[in-house]
């Protein structure tokens, strides 16, 4: 399916493609446009040439913009090219808190909210002047709080709604913490690509004497909540899984408001002597994964792999190198669709799941007006990729 998405030219672009990458995803927008100039250029069809086709083969498709600072923190956005007619990706990842501002004499590490806020700045600045505004933005903004309990906000689906106001047709994220906050915008697109492909190829090229069978190999479900992502990549590789269900304390009442996790019980087959991979969406702080691996390696795990979309590491990683001396897990794989600090990936045990091309496959499918649903389907690349794995190992 991937070929056919680079290759195919059976329909008109949607209109002239543009990427703005905001500053805080700079570097996997950076990656993304290398790969739509690579395919483009490659790409031989009579009518490159025409008029119908003008723009399609570009040097960059980054279309720069600058988001200056007041004194007093408040900004502003400017465009500096014409996206009129344009069919505009905004890529955004409201997780980096890398970067920094001035307020007065004080200097402000970039929230969440600040990101999101340059994201509106963008789409305002371009004034519905481009055909169509699409965005991308990995990490869900507010994607933990998509639902409500008690008197609560519920801020997902309010920016959700923010955005398609402004005219946002499609939104794209990954890993979204409850598919179903796609209910808040009924009538736009909305896709929660999971990166499922992106792992076992990480894995697989990176850690040898797997033996991907139902024997030798485990996929495991950290939470209850997480169980579809479990059960997806297990019926695929064709092997067992378990999860751990949290045994709250209904007694005692924790100051969040939500009852303390007494114990975490597994439920599942065997484990002795197979190797594991622990899938989720998220790692904070990392103290529920860690806890986890522990559990695991007590049970007779062999190999542990720690796989999550997102690594926040809210509280550093020093955690993380304890327990990879103590041997509690052997390989940490996360994705680059969000901010890496520099240390991590200095990381022996660090494994990054590069996704750009994976981004690049879904804006170039999307501008040409075709569907994507191939693409998020990767059975056909994982099964690929375990039996290309399986035969060198062979060798």
């Amino acid at each position: 399916m991937a070929q056919i998405a680079v290759k195919d030219m059976s329909t008109l672009p949607y209109g002239r493609l543009g990427l703005i990458s905001l500053e805080g995803s700079s570097d996997l927008g950076r990656m993304v446009d290398q790969w739509l100039v690579k395919w483009r250029r490659e790409r031989e069809y009579p009518l490159i040439d025409t008029f119908e086709l003008e723009g399609y083969r570009r040097d960059s498709f980054q279309i720069k913009v600058k988001t200056p600072r007041f004194g007093t923190g408040e900004a502003k956005c400017e465009i500096t090219e014409s996206v009129r007619g344009d069919d505009i990706y905004i890529l955004v990842d409201v997780c980096n808190y890398s970067l920094t501002y001035q307020i007065g004499p004080y200097v402000n590490l970039m929230s969440p909210d600040d990101h999101f806020q340059d994201l509106k700045r963008v789409i305002g600045a371009i004034g519905g002047k481009a055909r169509r505004v699409n965005v991308i933005m990995p990490y869900l903004y507010e994607g933990r709080q998509d639902k409500r309990s008690g008197r609560e906000s519920l801020d997902c689906a309010t920016a959700l709604h923010e955005l398609i106001n402004m005219g946002v047709e499609n939104i794209i994220t990954f890993d979204a913490h409850d598919t179903r906050i796609q209910n808040a915008t009924p009538l736009h697109g909305f896709e929660t690509v999971h990166p499922s492909y992106q792992f076992i190829k990480a894995l697989l090229g990176n850690v040898q004497g797997l033996k991907i069978n139902n024997e030798h190999f485990m996929i495991i479900s950290p939470d209850e909540s997480g169980m579809h992502r479990a059960i997806y990549l297990a019926n695929i590789l064709g092997v067992d899984m378990g999860m751990f269900y949290r045994r709250l304390d209904y007694s005692q009442v924790e100051e969040n408001g939500r009852h303390p996790i007494a114990a975490f019980e597994f439920l599942g087959p065997s484990l002795a002597g197979k190797d594991v991979m622990i899938v989720d969406d998220m790692i904070s702080s990392g103290n529920t994964i860690l806890e986890i691996a522990e559990m695991l390696k007590q049970k007779g795990a062999n190999r542990i792999f720690l796989c999550c979309t997102f690594g926040l590491f809210t509280d550093g990683l020093e955690k993380f190198d304890q327990a990879y001396s103590a041997g509690i897990f052997d390989r940490l794989l996360t994705t680059n669709l969000i901010y890496q600090m520099p240390e991590l990936q200095q990381k022996p045990y660090y494994i990054s799941a590069d996704v750009s091309k994976y981004i690049a496959l879904i804006i170039d499918t999307l501008n040409r007006d075709l569907s994507v649903s191939g693409l998020l389907n990767p059975v056909d690349r994982i099964n690929k990729a375990v039996s290309s794995y399986n035969a060198l190992q062979e060798v």
